[in-house]
């Protein structure tokens, strides 16, 4: 069995543990690619005769010039976000199969949605610049805890789904909008299915996790973000199309809701001179939810998880089908 790791030596490095590679070498006869280059020229030497072939980001195209070094080609596992970059008709065609990470991505994208639930809730932020203007306990009294909220949640895809799971440990009500999931597989992660009308009316917390495609396009624009509570708090965690930044910007410049979190903006970064910067209710981060230093290295271990199950024949946890891309990132 050969694998080729067809992804950036850089990529690699971030990526992949120790362990994780001892885990592939022990699978197969692993093949290296030790530049920094993903070029086709450099990705046909290295997949040439593979069976399995791992990708990441700045990965090149997989077209039908590059497979064809590889006419053994069974797998493709993508060690990093969407797969769209990388996947052509030709791989359908072929019959290669393609897994990507979103599980491992999703677990750290959760968390920082969590922590921004929190931190947004009790008001950290505004307490934080009150204490260094020299005052102490003003904002004090906005202060909330995850506890008798109602958190409504856009999207169970990996992400989605593990922020519902770290908040069954809160005293909360969760309820969730995502016309793809079945009302059985809500009932499976414990929440209500809802419209978005709804979902928008009585949460506390709204957190997105949906993917950015046609219908998502600017999900939250001026009628939508009327619908939410005064106090609540908004968090972004997904893309930035989602979210219409001028009428973003209307709204919390007029003192409506508690927060805005924005981890992802369109286009990003944002310009100097978006208004969204100079609001003291909006809170960015620089996309970073799925990619702390240490949480990469999930990555690594997630694909050689996928590995072993695809020789096992068994069913990987990720796997896209051509059919899956309209409604995935």
């Amino acid at each position: 069995m050969k694998i080729s790791m067809i992804l950036s030596s850089t990529m690699k490095e971030q990526l992949f543990s120790t362990k994780a590679m001892d885990r592939l070498f022990a699978i197969g006869d692993v093949s290296i690619n030790d530049t920094t280059s993903t070029d086709k020229e450099q990705v046909k030497k290295i997949i040439k005769d593979a069976d399995i072939a791992v990708t990441s980001w700045g990965s090149t195209l997989l077209t039908k010039e590059i497979l064809d070094e590889a006419p053994n080609l069974k797998l493709v596992v993508h060690a990093a976000g969407s797969v769209k970059p990388i996947v052509t008709d030709e791989l359908w065609n072929r019959g290669i199969r393609v897994t990507g990470s979103p599980k491992p991505l999703g677990q750290g994208v959760a968390e920082t949605a969590l922590g921004l639930s929190i931190s947004a809730s009790k008001n950290f932020y505004n307490l934080s610049k009150n204490i260094a203007k020299g005052g102490w306990h003003e904002g004090y009294d906005d202060i909330k805890e995850l506890y008798d909220l109602t958190v409504g949640v856009i999207g169970a895809g990996w992400a989605g789904k593990h922020y519902i799971k770290l908040m069954h440990n809160f005293d909360v009500d969760i309820i969730l909008y995502d016309p793809y999931l079945s009302d059985e597989k809500a009932q499976a992660l414990g929440v209500k299915k809802v419209d978005l009308e709804t979902l928008l009316q009585i949460s506390d917390i709204v957190s997105i996790h949906a993917p950015s495609i046609p219908e998502t396009d600017n999900m939250f624009n001026g009628e939508t973000l009327q619908l939410m509570k005064k106090d609540a708090i908004l968090i972004n965690t997904a893309r930035g199309s989602l979210i219409d930044e001028k009428a973003l910007y209307e709204h919390m410049a007029a003192g409506n809701l508690k927060y805005a979190c924005l981890d992802v903006t369109n286009p990003e970064p944002p310009a100097l001179d978006n208004p969204l910067r100079n609001l003291p209710n909006v809170i960015f981060t620089p996309h970073l939810a799925g990619l702390t230093n240490n949480g990469k290295r999930r990555i690594g271990m997630h694909t050689g998880d996928e590995i072993e199950k695809f020789i096992k024949g068994e069913d990987m946890d990720c796997e896209v089908t051509k059919e899956m891309l309209a409604t995935m990132a």
